[in-house]
């Protein structure tokens, strides 16, 4: 790991540990030096802010995550990337519980949105069309998962990631079948 990564990772590691003492708003990028013994010059040559240093920690780690899942091919290929970012999800659940809750510029939820764009565009240009993506479809759908990831993570007794995508897959199976019944009795 290079020094600049193992100093990245000291500061994660103290605003991680910090974010489950305190309130995120009540964090300074003072304490998050002095619990890692850096100097805040360290902190500003890396992150911008503390909502940089939230974002870089889910960036570093979902790469991780995702990369092992990056040639989706088929149906179950899909279903693995979205098992394995919720496993991540649910194993950082503490972290992201309060992650998710940041608001104001830069947020993580911004952040998460800015993310997932490309990924559902993509997804969505395969499934309906290129031309027929607009913002409101961007948005409609961005917003689903982040609310229901928000609404999952953020409940203090949230059910493991195996039973949320396992409660996904159902939802959509069911939906789609429901849509293309109705669509068949439309024609």
């Amino acid at each position: 790991m290079s020094e600049s990564n193992i100093t990245k990772q000291a500061l994660s590691n103290s605003l991680k540990q910090l974010m489950n003492e305190i309130p995120f708003d009540k964090i300074s990028v003072g304490q998050i030096c002095e619990r890692c013994g850096m100097s805040r010059k360290s902190f500003y040559y890396h992150f911008k802010d503390k909502y940089d240093l939230v974002n870089w920690i889910f960036d570093s780690e979902i790469i991780k995550v995702i990369s092992n899942d990056l040639n989706i091919n088929c149906y179950q290929d899909r279903w693995k990337l979205i098992e394995d970012t919720c496993d991540y999800f649910y194993e950082n659940r503490r972290f992201y519980r309060k992650a998710l809750q940041i608001k104001g510029q830069n947020s993580f939820c911004d952040h998460f949105r800015e993310f997932l764009e490309p990924v559902l565009k993509y997804r969505l240009s395969e499934i309906i069309g290129n031309d027929k993506i607009d913002d409101f479809v961007l948005n409609f759908c961005n917003d689903a998962i982040i609310d229901a990831m928000v609404r999952w993570i953020g409940n203090v007794n949230c059910m493991d990631s195996k039973e949320f995508v396992h409660k996904l897959k159902y939802l959509t199976k069911v939906i789609c079948a429901t849509i293309s019944d109705e669509m068949e009795h439309m024609e």
